[in-house]
């Protein structure tokens, strides 16, 4: 080693700013091995030991642990390897970080109690896979072997719910509940009574489909009613019930009668279960999309009316 400049271990701590202890331990377990000797049986290092000390601190400082830097050190695997690896490793930490994060701020927003808190974090760390399978078991058990309507059998299928990597307090809040509600025995029933209706009503020949149109003209004229303020049992309401109940007639091809008024009212009361829509809303928040306003007061509205609409003509009859 003539001519070779060579470093004690207190050289090497204050070129590197590690600690003496740090050091030796490297030195003990081979990670960075001493050059040499000197002649009182102090360990000296050369350029390349502390070179290779100064690439353990960076390796060390980006959290890799000893058995992977030994493998790097010894060339079984290459820096771009481990750096790769190690990103993807850190993608997954800062993920479940953010996560917690969220969630924490959910807690302290709702002022949870232990129980709500644990049930939130083990929620919350679902993979996307898994919380796919809790939804997709929901409607197998609600919907499986009845011939309900395939087309809203494949739009809940395909909305699942997609919890961003970095999601908002709120975001935690409504997965949690909706995990909850579908988890939920009388929910599911509720859900399960809807679609025995959707197989009966289809086994006796409506094969109509969605009604999106239905839908819209029902909001526009009952909207119009409760924004003048016109009561569901009132003289005014009579129109507006009369013009709906023909729009039903002709979507399904039936007698606009007292049969109708009846078979209309059974049809929004099974399916009028707010929970069904608290869904809908939960998973519009959970995957970032527009949140659509609640229809809630405009059925409720209509009920009320044919309510108020059969109990007349019973009275007459």
């Amino acid at each position: 080693m003539d001519g070779d400049t060579l470093f004690t271990i207190g050289d090497l701590a204050r070129r590197t700013g590690l600690t003496v202890k740090t050091i030796r331990f490297y030195s003990d377990t081979g990670i960075v091995p001493p050059t040499d000797h000197s002649p009182a049986g102090y360990r000296l290092y050369d350029i390349g030991a502390l070179t290779r000390l100064d690439l353990v601190r960076t390796l060390r400082d980006l959290g890799l642990d000893l058995a992977v830097i030994r493998q790097v050190l010894d060339r079984e695997v290459s820096v771009p390897e481990v750096a790769a690896a190690h990103a993807d490793a850190l993608e997954v930490q800062i993920r479940t970080l953010r996560l917690r994060r969220a969630v924490l701020r959910a807690v302290a927003k709702r002022g949870s109690s232990p129980e709500e808190m644990d049930l939130m974090h083990k929620l919350a760390k679902l993979s996307d896979d898994e919380r796919r399978r809790l939804i997709t078991d929901f409607i197998d058990d609600t919907f499986g072997g009845l011939d309900a309507n395939a087309d809203f059998v494949d739009m809940m299928r395909s909305a699942m719910p997609e919890l961003p990597d970095d999601p908002e307090p709120e975001q935690v809040d409504a997965w949690v509940e909706l995990a909850e509600l579908t988890q939920d025995p009388d929910f599911r029933a509720a859900v399960r009574r809807m679609a025995e209706y959707q197989a009966a009503e289809r086994a006796r020949g409506d094969r109509t489909g969605l009604h999106h149109d239905l839908t819209e003209t029902v909001r526009d004229s009952v909207g119009r009613a409760l924004d003048a303020g016109i009561g569901a049992a009132s003289a005014e309401a009579a129109p507006i019930i009369d013009a709906l109940t023909a729009r039903y007639a002709q979507t399904f091809s039936r007698a606009d009668d007292a049969d109708l008024l009846q078979w209309l009212l059974t049809r929004l009361e099974i399916a009028g279960d707010p929970r069904a829509e608290r869904y809908w809303h939960l998973l519009a928040v959970i995957n970032g999309w527009p949140v659509p306003p609640s229809l809630a007061p405009v059925f409720t509205w209509f009920t009320q009316a044919l309510r108020a609409r059969t109990g007349q003509q019973s009275r007459v009859e």
